[in-house]
């Protein structure tokens, strides 16, 4: 099983596979530079990039969802989000603004607060570095920074948090100077690409947790194999 969010990146993901078998079908897989294919890096980095960007907003929109439907009572929200809800209360010229906590009225709250942060922030696929999606887990759902969790064998979080920025800034270079932007190649791109499907697992196991702790239940359950002895 696994969350929706990454059942969607799983299925977006399927385009830069196809984008790497178009490149191999043309360029062969002798070592060389091939000008006339670096549309496809190009394209590759643009996708990731975006693709990235989904899964995380999709991820967070679902695990507050997920809060809102399956915690017991708003006690169980973590501190930050507390603070957050506090200080939009606290923002309103309406007095009596505190009263929409009362009941089950946080939970509608919580709900509308993540749609006006969408627009706030203007997520539109194009700047999803680590401190962007350490800010996002932390305003959605109270989560500091789940960057943390991003580290592997040979890759530490702050390794990891550089590796992403870079090809993000990368992206920003293809997007805005097009031809005039720094040179892209195929090895480019499957490096992205593996480092991005690592940061999705990271990420998707660690808010399942952060949800888990908050619920009692899990966002999705690991599929348990049998085997016939």
């Amino acid at each position: 099983m696994a969350s929706k969010a990454r059942k969607a990146f799983d299925d977006n993901a399927k385009d830069i596979k196809r984008l790497l078998e178009i490149h191999q079908q043309f360029g062969g897989e002798k070592q060389g530079r091939r000008r006339q294919l670096e549309v496809l890096n190009k394209s590759g980095i643009v996708l990731i990039t975006s693709f990235w960007e989904a899964y995380c907003e999709d991820l967070a929109a679902e695990a507050l969802n997920h809060i809102i439907t399956h915690a017991p009572d708003a006690d169980v929200l973590s501190k930050d989000i507390k603070k957050r809800i506090a200080k939009n209360l606290k923002d309103e010229t309406n007095e009596i603004g505190v009263w929409k906590l009362a009941g089950e009225g946080w939970r509608k709250l919580l709900g509308s607060r993540f749609e006006d942060l969408r627009k706030e922030r203007n997520w539109n696929l194009n700047n999803p570095k680590s401190n962007k999606i350490d800010d996002l887990f932390l305003d959605a759902i109270g989560l500091k920074k789940i960057s943390d969790a991003w580290l592997w064998k040979r890759m530490t979080a702050p390794q990891a948090c550089s590796k992403l920025d870079n090809y993000v800034t990368l992206r920003g270079a293809i997007a805005h100077r097009g031809k005039a932007a720094k040179s892209c190649w195929k090895v480019n791109v499957e490096d992205y690409f593996n480092h991005v499907n690592l940061l999705v697992s990271k990420t998707g196991g660690h808010v399942n947790k952060f949800v888990k702790d908050i619920t009692g239940k899990p966002l999705w359950r690991k599929r348990i194999r049998l085997t016939n002895r």
